[in-house]
């Protein structure tokens, strides 16, 4: 998986991708171009082969204050419909690219997390947080709607209908308690050990059966529209196809063998 991107920080070290939005004297927002890139990058992670799991951390105390007023809020005022079509439809396309890369996502906030950035947050699979977290789904203070990117889909699946419908119609902060008390975030640690915390995860996620992980993240997206009969039976295809494994038969002679399995993704 390539790491030389140009509107964000990447680096992959032992089947763990590490990325961040690399503007943190701006409060790290998102440009036309990071989300273009974000989202091509994900896309392309389901075929990566050398990665099993991403971390997306802060930089310089804070997550994402999602999209620059003056890059972007300030040029979409002078789109046509056709145009801003495209770079809604754009920005939809990175949360569909995060929730199919096949890799599970830990989100690590830190400060600000807000707008896209606390989308982004939304699309992870896992979230931790400092004390000092932030989350706004700020649309509603902008004078757009709360359905964004997925917003009034995905967020009331992890906070409940009610709590997604305050946040998304005040547009207030979510503190890093009240996420953590409703869902949210996983856990909360200091801000010192955030990314020691997130890696810890990340690496427990790596040194599992990659494939049926992805399997596993896979079913958590597509069960969302399925029946009950059609979820289990999904789920039985998917557990089908992961017994065939060489990941399935080695945690088995492991445990005959009163060993931990060591998984190689196949």
């Amino acid at each position: 998986m390539r790491s030389d991107v140009k509107h964000f920080w990447c680096e992959i070290e032992d089947g763990i991708a590490r990325i961040a939005l690399n503007r943190p004297e701006r409060k790290n927002p998102l440009t036309f171009e990071s989300y273009a890139e974000l989202r091509d990058w994900f896309r392309e992670l389901v075929y990566a082969d050398d990665v099993h799991a991403v971390v997306i951390l802060p930089n310089g105390g804070n997550f994402s204050s999602g999209g620059d007023v003056h890059e972007i809020i300030g040029p979409l005022t002078a789109m046509t419909m056709k145009e801003l079509l495209a770079f809604t439809r754009m920005t939809g396309d990175l949360v569909k690219a995060m929730l199919c890369c096949g890799k599970p996502i830990i989100a690590a906030v830190d400060g600000i997390c807000a707008g896209a950035g606390a989308i982004m947050a939304m699309a992870s699979d896992l979230r931790i947080a400092t004390p000092e977290a932030k989350v706004a789904f700020l649309f509603n203070r902008v004078g757009l709607a709360g359905c964004d990117m997925g917003a009034c889909a995905i967020l009331p699946r992890i906070i409940g209908q009610g709590r997604a419908a305050e946040l998304l119609y005040l547009g207030r902060s979510m503190s890093a308690a009240e996420g953590h008390a409703w869902g949210f975030f996983n856990s909360v640690t200091e801000a010192a050990s955030l990314e020691s915390a997130a890696m810890e995860m990340a690496g427990r996620i790596a040194a599992g059966p990659t494939f049926a992980n992805s399997m596993t993240k896979t079913m958590l997206a597509q069960e969302w529209s399925m029946s009950l009969e059609q979820a289990i039976e999904a789920e039985a295809q998917a557990q089908a196809i992961c017994m065939q494994g060489k990941d399935f038969r080695r945690a088995y002679e492991a445990f005959v063998r009163k060993e931990k399995p060591v998984f190689e993704g196949d």
